[in-house]
């Protein structure tokens, strides 16, 4: 494959044999390599000529250095505020700044005259308040902005001069004032010979330039471009058509290098891919099939799913040159960073400044951060989670800095020196960097080769901006650090060292310029990306900007068309992938550019790919009762068998096995909203505390008025026993508070409504018992203890009732049994602890079945439905609530049942499929 780069330096050579004081500018400074090493295989003897790009050129030709976009808001900001009565802070400034900026920029690199845009835009918001009957109404808002317009031009003037006499700036003014200096420059440089090689579509400035140079006659432009596109009206090929009509050298030189590669027969393959993964896994599958990757180009055109495709490549690629930058944002350092940032913003968010308290979540994630983590290693023990373990202890949602230090005396006095003053009251921004600064310092003595890069970028990034507000201070709180700090990592990225001419080529759209590949991949060709949206931050309207041939949309989308096309010309192998999901990745509609070459070429093959799916049958959860398994169930038989445990196994018997056998328990948390178990905690204990004075005695009216006046008291303290350090007061704690209390003063009001009819009798005979039994199984030659704790156990005018609390929803149909056999049923697991607990109460006594017994639920949910009893009747006119000795001996029957498939070798633990939660 003849590529552009040895085409144009077939046509230099002819002519030139000394490369001297010859000079070649590129677009990019990375096409340079390629072309040093076209050359270098050419001639054989000689000085190279010197290479440089645009950029250089129009450095050397103004005198004036460019400066970073940080920088110059800075710069920017120094001017606003002497010009302005009323500045904004610097933050509500960098908000809107960077957008007039790149306007200016703008401006200046199309040689607009910058006087008439700024009084034709302002003329247009001066029109916008004129009326009638003037009686126009302007609110704070238009007033800002009209005001702001008003001053545009005049901001624009002394900032230009500003940075002339600093001798840097954005790009726009080093175009215009290299305008201002090239005949300057041209009469200095008469001896030397320059090659302007692969431009495309150019500005008002490149194009003065370009002529001047060309006028000088010691210049050649060599244009990368096709016939296909030059010569029809195609998008691609309408910048140079407009340079051939347009420009005084080209009415007697025709356009130099017009190729005619793109009508050459190709393998091309359009591909549509479901999701942004789809298309980069594909990709490296092609890859794969490559033999040798040494002329093949991988282009994103999306080049945020630069760190999915460094995942993706297949082990054939054994070298590779990447030519973007892994996203600063994505390196581990960045959240590490961003969560020291967050320690602060937080609080202040929930105004725990005064009290230097900081949320735990904030703490545990700094602490227990990989790189913080493996600071905090002693030996086996690690200080982060010994933080964690007392927080969650303790149920601290605010932890202050004493609290941490108490553990922090173990790890050497460098490290804790570094890592205790992170938790310092901020003061300044300055001693905030600081501490930054001398983190990154401790991380580098641990880092490995690979974070050292990162920590590097980082530590100059703070530099920077420390600099910045020691030569500035306009950054006066944490918030605009922060966001200058987000700003800084969104455009930063770290470069990758690689060896340029070899291997696979991996790279943007823009850094294809000039360069030429015989296999291609183009990933995300979709509309929107590329061509990008037509959505431009700017304040110069649409209609202005053509009125004064300022670029928009249309243009950018013809330069997107030349680098999309151009990278086809000489290609022999292309692959274009694009996203088919209509989703926040992609519009799903693959782009125009994609449409136009299918209409161009007949060659085009198109198909629609998937991921390859696998079907597995999903197995359940399956564990098998080994001799060891055996033997833990034997000690649960000794130690006893809960209502709630026995539910639990039939509801999930992996659940009970990981619970019962493994001894697995739950992950402990700070409880920062009240759980729902603690909320029914809180109401049970109270109830009890009301309840348990008044054993064995009968209660009046009188007893529960007493019992109201003690409720809400006994609500707090049980909450700050079981919510510990919570904070009930506010929010949604208080609300659940607010429940608990309401539950209890229900339950005491309906209580009294029973009492004030004085037939009826209420005999407290226990709460909260502890029960307990063994049974003998047929067959087991060990009995098995149950055991449960019953809520309250009282007599309502002779009639014993067993009675559970339950603080969930609870309707009579679940305490309906007609069949014992129906059990096991998920409806039915209130009715089991039920049975069970009256089973333990007529053991434990002794019980005379020839006094009624009844069993059943209070539901704070349901308490309008009052006392919810066991009721064994169909009809619903005539129910059956009465618990005989035969029922209760039928119900342990099934019960034992359900023992003997919990205590039988043969049957595995196995995880139902219908699991409702």
């Amino acid at each position: 494959m003849q590529s552009f780069i040895s085409d144009t330096l077939d046509s230099i050579l002819k002519t030139t044999k000394s490369f001297e004081d010859v000079e070649f500018i590129l677009p990019s400074q990375r096409a340079g390599v390629f072309v040093k090493q076209a050359l270098k295989n050419k001639i054989t003897t000689g000085f190279l000529p010197r290479i440089s790009n645009i950029g250089n050129f129009i450095e050397d030709v103004s005198g004036m250095k460019k400066a970073d976009s940080v920088q110059l808001l800075f710069y920017f900001y120094s001017i606003y505020k002497k010009e302005e009565n009323n500045p904004d802070t610097f933050d509500v400034f960098s908000s809107w700044a960077f957008t007039v900026l790149q306007d200016f920029n703008e401006i200046d690199q199309h040689l607009i005259n910058a006087r008439e845009i700024f009084v034709y835009l302002r003329d247009i918001h001066r029109l916008r308040k004129w009326s009638v009957s003037g009686t126009f109404q302007e609110t704070e808002l238009m007033k800002d902005h009209f005001a702001f317009m008003e001053k545009l031009h005049k901001l624009y003037t002394i900032f230009y001069e500003f940075l002339i006499t600093e001798k840097k700036g954005y790009q726009g003014v080093i175009y215009r004032e290299s305008v201002k200096c090239i005949d300057e420059f041209i009469s200095k440089n008469t001896k030397k010979k320059f090659f302007f090689i692969g431009f495309n579509a150019l500005n008002a400035a490149e194009e003065f330039l370009f002529q001047r140079m060309l006028e000088a006659e010691n210049t050649e432009v060599y244009w990368d471009i096709d016939q296909t596109f030059y010569e029809s009206n195609h998008q691609a090929g309408s910048f140079i058509r407009k340079y051939k009509t347009r420009w005084n050298y080209y009415q007697k030189n025709p356009i130099q290098t017009v190729a005619t590669h793109f009508s050459a027969p190709k393998n091309i393959q359009i591909i549509g891919a479901s999701k942004n993964i789809t298309q980069i896994k594909y990709a490296g599958e092609l890859l794969s099939k490559f033999s040798s990757h040494n002329n093949t180009a991988l282009v994103l055109a999306d080049e945020s799913l630069l760190p999915i495709t460094l995942n993706s490549l297949p082990e054939n690629v054994d070298a590779i040159n990447i030519t973007m930058g892994y996203p600063l944002k994505d390196v581990p350092t960045t959240s590490l960073l961003l969560t020291i940032f967050q320690l602060f913003i937080n609080q202040e968010k929930l105004q725990k400044k005064e009290h230097h308290l900081f949320y735990y979540k904030d703490v545990v994630a700094l602490l227990k951060h990989p790189a913080i983590y493996q600071l905090l290693q002693i030996e086996e023990h690690n200080i982060a989670d010994s933080v964690s373990q007392v927080i969650v202890a303790s149920n601290t949602t605010f932890v202050n800095q004493e609290r941490i230090a108490e553990f922090f005396a173990q790890i050497p006095l460098e490290t804790k020196n570094v890592i205790l003053p992170l938790f310092n009251p901020f003061t300044t921004v300055d001693d905030f960097l600081s501490r930054i600064l001398n983190l990154i310092i401790v991380l580098k003595e641990v880092a490995n080769e690979l974070e050292k890069e990162y920590l590097y970028r980082f530590y100059t990034a703070f530099i920077q901006l420390q600099n910045l507000h020691d030569t500035f201070n306009y950054i006066q709180d944490l918030k605009t650090l922060q966001q200058f700090f987000k700003q800084l990592i969104q455009s930063e990225s770290l470069s990758f060292q690689g060896e340029p001419l070899q291997g696979l080529q991996l790279m943007g759209v823009l850094e294809t310029r000039v360069l030429d590949f015989e296999n291609v991949i183009i990933t995300s060709v979709n509309e929107g990306v590329l061509p990008g949206n037509n959505q431009q931050n700017s304040f110069i309207p649409f209609d202005v900007k053509i009125e004064f041939g300022l670029p928009t949309y249309k243009e950018k989308d013809a330069l997107f068309s030349y680098h999309f096309f151009r990278l086809l010309q000489r290609a022999k192998n292309i692959y274009i992938l694009y996203n088919t999901e209509h989703d926040v990745f992609g519009s799903g509609e693959k782009s125009r550019f994609v449409t136009q070459l299918e209409m161009m070429r007949n060659d085009v093959k198109e198909e629609i790919i998937s991921p390859k799916i696998t079907t597995t049958v999903p197995q359940q959860k399956e564990i098998a009762k080994n001799e060891e398994v055996l033997e833990k169930l034997r000690e649960l038989a000794k130690k006893g068998i809960s209502p709630s445990a026995l539910t639990n196994y039939l509801y999930n018997p992996i659940a009970f096995y990981k619970q019962k056998i493994l001894k697995i328990k739950e992950f402990d948390d700070v409880e920062e909203t009240v759980a729902a178990n603690t909320m029914g905690t809180v109401v049970h204990d109270t109830l009890e505390a009301l309840y348990k004075p008044f054993e064995g005695k009968f209660i009046s009216v009188e007893i529960i008025t007493k019992m109201q006046q003690k409720t809400k008291e006994l609500i707090v303290f049980y909450f700050s026993e079981h919510f510990k350090n919570g904070d009930i007061s506010t929010g949604k704690n208080r609300l659940i508070f607010e429940v608990a209390n309401r539950f209890v003063i229900n339950f005491l009001k309906q209580e009294k409504e029973l009492l004030k009819d004085d037939s009826n009798q209420l005999k407290i005979i226990a709460t909260e018992q502890t029960l307990a039994t063994q049974i003998t199984i047929d067959g087991f030659d060990f009995p098995i203890k149950i055991h449960g704790q019953v809520d309250r156990i009282d007599e309502l005018n002779g009639v014993t009732r067993i009675i559970d609390y339950k603080t969930g929803k609870v309707d009579a149909l679940n305490l309906k049994v007609l069949d014992f056999n129906v059990l096991p049923e998920l409806k039915y697991h209130k009715a089991i602890q039920v049975m069970l607990y009256t089973y333990l109460y007529t053991q434990h006594t002794n019980h005379d079945f020839t006094k009624p017994l009844e069993a059943g639920i209070i539901s704070f949910k349901n308490l309008k439905n009052g006392f919810l009893k066991m009721n064994f009747s169909a009809n619903y006119k005539n129910p059956d609530n009465q618990i005989t000795e035969e029922k209760l001996e039928a119900f342990m029957d099934e019960i034992k049942e359900m023992l003997k498939d919990l205590y039988n070798p043969e049957t595995s633990f196995i995880e139902p499929t219908d699991l409702k939660y």
